[in-house]
């Protein structure tokens, strides 16, 4: 009497996902696939080829393989009830694990040319090491979702800010515009038009971000969810299909998203200089500043005004980071060549420092331990303290500042500071400039601004 063949594992498994099926649907030319990774096969390809032979089939709607349904669904429940399975060529329980081939065996496979010279192991001796690198693998993956979560809270975040500062250019160029004549409105039209468009390019670039990030988290969590399934299962279950479910774990893991780069916009490009800009299509009177502000470069407790020029310091922020940091803000462009000079009025500000320094690694830290700096500073009482990294002195002065111009010369390596409202010298410095040096304004008191003057 002929024997009859066991229905193996690798005969109930689809040949596109690997797994065993899920409702099997059956293809003119025969070929049994998984009924939903056939239809993702022909929506990529835009075809209707069978993925395994590439015939084409006659159906777009193929129907169900109820037999072969059938039997898929009874092993799959016999694995859900923890039954011991028998080995597929000899019927025998699969009792021993092969250290050289890694996978469940019975007695008599032991004892086959197959497995000459291999080295075996009682299965329950061997599943808990298993089990084991699948629980790290699994808490590295439940990690890695923590963290995707956390970047997808960010960049939420981020369309929100990027959204809020495109109103307020919007607003604040369409006041600007308001001061000049009406011959200037194409130009108003012009730049608001570039702000929309780099406001739309930057929010799609986010979107696809956040998308992206969906869908990996979406597949960790399904990955998540079928290691613990498969966790549960029993022994020899669980060693059948660890090399797949443990190929998934390992491919699932990938380097955290990186910070997208120059995702909000940088307003400063808009709102610089925007009134001496115009006047060189109009040739009237207009007012420039050397320098401008960076209000992304600003401590929480710092408020920059709309055109970028001043800073006024307002105790609103109780993180314990931005406590013990600086409050000081940097100018939106810096130098690394040439002559330039500029004024701050400090007012009746008590408590101030004025100067150039080189640029922090982390600007949004507060934190400028790893800069170089020059700079004087006032504190209430009347003493001036010229400060640079290495150097540190104080003197008293007579009459209070009004207004503090700063002088630097880059190739000379000379930065000089004097009283500009009486044109008399205060400090300088000299060194060797490596570096782009940035503008500064420090202040811990709200009372007065400190405030950049235009140049006429």
């Amino acid at each position: 009497m002929a024997s009859v063949k066991t229905v193996s594992v690798e005969d109930l498994t689809c040949p596109v996902c690997c797994e065993i099926y899920k409702n099997p649907a059956v293809l003119s030319c025969s070929h049994s696939i998984c009924k939903e990774c056939v239809q993702q096969f022909w929506s990529l390809r835009n075809t209707l080829e069978c993925p395994v032979c590439r015939r084409r089939s006659s159906r777009d709607d193929p129907p169900c393989n109820l037999v072969l349904k059938n039997l898929c669904e009874s092993l799959t429940a016999d694995r859900a009830s923890g039954s011991e399975l028998d080995c597929s060529f000899h019927n025998e329980k699969l009792k021993l694990f092969c250290l050289d081939d890694e996978q469940p065996v019975c007695l008599v496979c032991r004892d086959s040319q197959k497995h000459t010279n291999h080295r075996f192991r009682p299965v329950d001796e061997v599943v808990p090491s298993y089990r084991e690198q699948l629980k790290t693998a699994l808490e590295s993956l439940e990690e890695k979702l923590k963290h995707k979560e956390k970047s997808k809270e960010e960049c939420d975040k981020t369309v929100q800010q990027l959204k809020t500062q495109s109103e307020s250019t919007e607003r604040q160029i369409k006041e600007e515009f308001k001061k000049l004549h009406q011959f200037l409105h194409d130009e108003e039209e012009a730049l608001v038009s570039a702000l929309m468009k780099e406001e739309e390019q930057k929010s799609e670039m986010m979107k696809n971000r956040i998308e992206e990030m969906n869908r990996q988290i979406s597949a960790l969590a399904d990955t998540i969810k079928d290691i613990k399934e498969k966790m549960n299962a029993s022994d020899t279950s669980f060693l059948l299909s660890f090399k797949g479910i443990m190929g998934r774990a390992q491919s699932s893991q990938q380097q955290d998203p990186q910070r997208i780069s120059g995702a909000l916009i940088n307003v400063a490009d808009y709102l610089r200089n925007l009134t001496f800009r115009v006047w060189k299509k109009m040739q009237q009177l207009v007012y420039n500043t050397v320098v401008t502000l960076d209000p992304s470069t600003a401590h929480p407790n710092l408020t920059v005004s709309d055109d970028l020029t001043s800073v006024t310091y307002n105790w609103v922020s109780a993180d314990p980071e931005a406590m013990s940091s600086i409050p000081c803000v940097l100018g939106s462009e810096g130098f690394n060549s040439g002559t330039h000079w500029w004024d701050v009025e400090v007012g009746d500000n008590s408590c101030w420092s004025v100067g150039i320094m080189t640029a922090p690694k982390q600007r949004k830290k507060y934190n400028f331990l790893d800069t170089e700096f020059w700079c004087v500073e006032y504190v209430n009482g009347g003493f001036l303290s010229p400060i640079s990294k290495k150097t540190c002195s104080c003197f008293t002065i007579k009459t209070k500042l009004q207004m503090v111009r700063v002088q630097l010369d880059w190739e000379q390596g000379k930065v000089t500071f004097s009283d500009s409202k009486k044109n008399t010298p205060l400090c300088s410095f000299t060194s060797r400039f490596k570096k782009t040096l940035f503008p500064f304004l420090y202040t811990n008191c709200s009372n007065s601004a400190l405030r950049i003057l235009s140049v006429e």
